[in-house]
């Protein structure tokens, strides 16, 4: 292989998918990490592992790295896709809800950092790119715990790319508006539901995975040098 590994949480749906297809086809060797592993193996991807792994699963996520980079090399991008969505009214919502996305959005996120950082460090090398929201940035009334854990993916996306830069590793953050994907699959609060389609179609649909997925291609593949620190990508009538 001529090009490095880049491994993907969240893989078997959306941005996930779509990521793993365009790196796929650009020639890089690729991890897909996600629970449902029918569905990536479906997929066929060339120099391609699949491995089921919940990204809350420290351990398991850590050894599924270290066995694609026993066959590929050292990961040179590491793609914190994987999150969950539970939007619902605050003062309704199941905490158990709550409970997820937290665990999903924010632990996961660290452990997949955690399973690369260091060896980055040491190599002085890599790109580390975390999936937040455009929920990261601005709050929603029946987002809030959500809306908190994809602050939090923008607090340490901060704070990490501060720590790696005099290493040479950057740090990306991809915060997406309306993106075609399994997010509504995820909300069970039928008013919070309601509104959320009402809004897709105010604004005349979301936008293809497929978009997201080349600007982090491209993102990566500037320079090492270069960075862009932060992608945030809507629907062109998405006002909010």
């Amino acid at each position: 292989m001529t090009k490095p590994l880049a491994v993907i949480t969240g893989a078997s749906s959306g941005i996930g998918e779509a990521t793993a297809k365009i790196f796929s086809e650009a020639g890089y060797p690729t991890l897909l990490l996600a629970r449902r592993i029918e569905i990536m193996e479906s997929f066929k991807l060339k120099n391609s592992i699949c491995k089921k792994v919940d990204v809350r699963d420290r351990e398991a996520l850590v050894a599924a790295v270290r066995e694609a980079e026993a066959i590929y090399g050292p990961t040179d991008m590491m793609f914190n896709n994987a999150g969950v969505a539970r939007l619902a009214d605050i003062s309704t919502q199941d905490p158990n809800e709550w409970d997820e996305m937290i665990d999903v959005n924010t632990k996961g996120v660290m452990n997949g950092i955690y399973a690369v950082m260091s060896d980055m460090k040491a190599r002085k090398s890599g790109t580390i790119v975390n999936m937040s929201s455009i929920a990261g940035r601005k709050v929603y009334g029946d987002h809030t715990v959500y809306c908190g854990t994809k602050y939090f993916v923008h607090a340490i996306s901060e704070s990490i790319r501060g720590y790696l830069s005099p290493h040479n590793v950057r740090v990306i953050v991809m915060s997406p508006g309306n993106i075609e994907a399994e997010v509504l699959n995820g909300i069970t609060d039928p008013n919070t539901l309601a509104a959320y389609k009402a809004n897709i179609e105010r604004i005349g649909g979301r936008i293809s995975p497929e978009y997201v997925a080349k600007m982090i291609l491209f993102a990566y593949e500037m320079p090492q040098n270069v960075i862009m620190q932060e992608v945030v990508v809507t629907p062109t009538k998405q006002d909010y």
